[in-house]
């Protein structure tokens, strides 16, 4: 499989860490909370038919966080810049968890470079009652219970007592950088579902069907507030089917990709 280098680049006052590899057809991949993931099987799989260009977002990895970012629309718009900065044109664009949100915040602002969006489980939007969270506050549960919710296979959830110090110390600016960024809305931007019209690329939204913590019902209406999206979910999966199932992932993306519109 081919492998991704680690490269910065300088956007304004951010420090930015990138991972690239492949070639052909760039697609931009937008981690989620529990941070990036260079070495991640389907990713050196699709960088095999594809140039793979995946960003820390700020305050993960080794990117910077300035004091003024504090909210995932700002991440949106370091992604855009970076789009700009390497010249990137018919993009793939792909995002999960709150990767898929600024994703969807990204598309709603132009879609010009964009060939084609995929969101994997993504949070960002608000369609229950005011009265009642439609994720999950990850913040009032431990890290082990909030894991169950998150991977549908055990193996696949991290085990502390295996980590490294550097490792829980990225684990634990993640969690307090996904805070800064999530914590108020909760989980949302109350705009971006009025927004979410503007898009007019295909899109894919893909689902665990064990996702603890983004239900079926909640992807559902994401999907049908983009127009012509489509929605599939792999069983055996939680909210990373990308990384629990990388094969049937990869092949749903290559399927969607080699679609006619």
């Amino acid at each position: 499989m081919a492998s991704l280098r680690r490269d910065t680049i300088k956007l304004g006052e951010i420090e930015l860490e990138i991972h690239e590899g492949g070639q052909g057809q760039p697609l931009l991949f937008l981690h989620g909370g529990g941070g990036p993931l260079p070495g991640a099987p389907f990713l050196e799989r699709l960088a095999e038919k594809y140039r793979v260009i995946a960003p820390a977002h700020p305050g993960f990895g080794q990117s910077s966080l300035p004091i003024w970012i504090d909210s995932v629309d700002d991440f949106a718009h370091i992604h855009l810049e970076l789009i700009e900065r390497l010249n990137l044109v018919n993009i793939l664009l792909m995002g999960h968890s709150i990767g898929g949100w600024a994703a969807a915040e990204l598309a709603t602002k132009t879609t010009c470079n964009i060939d084609r969006l995929v969101l994997i489980a993504p949070v960002g939007i608000k369609v229950g009652p005011t009265d009642r969270l439609d994720i999950p506050d990850i913040y009032a549960m431990s890290e082990a219970a909030l894991d169950e919710l998150l991977y549908a296979d055990p193996k696949f959830r991290p085990d502390p007592s295996t980590m490294t110090d550097e490792q829980r110390l990225a684990r634990a600016r993640h969690r307090q950088t996904l805070a800064l960024v999530v914590w108020e809305p909760y989980m949302h931007n109350p705009k971006l579902k009025h927004r979410l019209h503007r898009v007019d690329r295909p899109a894919l939204l893909v689902r665990g069907a064990q996702d603890g913590l983004v239900s079926a019902d909640y992807t559902a209406a994401y999907a049908a507030l983009i127009p012509g999206a489509k929605l599939v979910t792999f069983d055996n999966a939680g909210h990373s089917p990308q990384i629990e199932q990388p094969a049937k992932f990869v092949e749903a993306v290559e399927r969607f990709v080699g679609e006619r519109t």
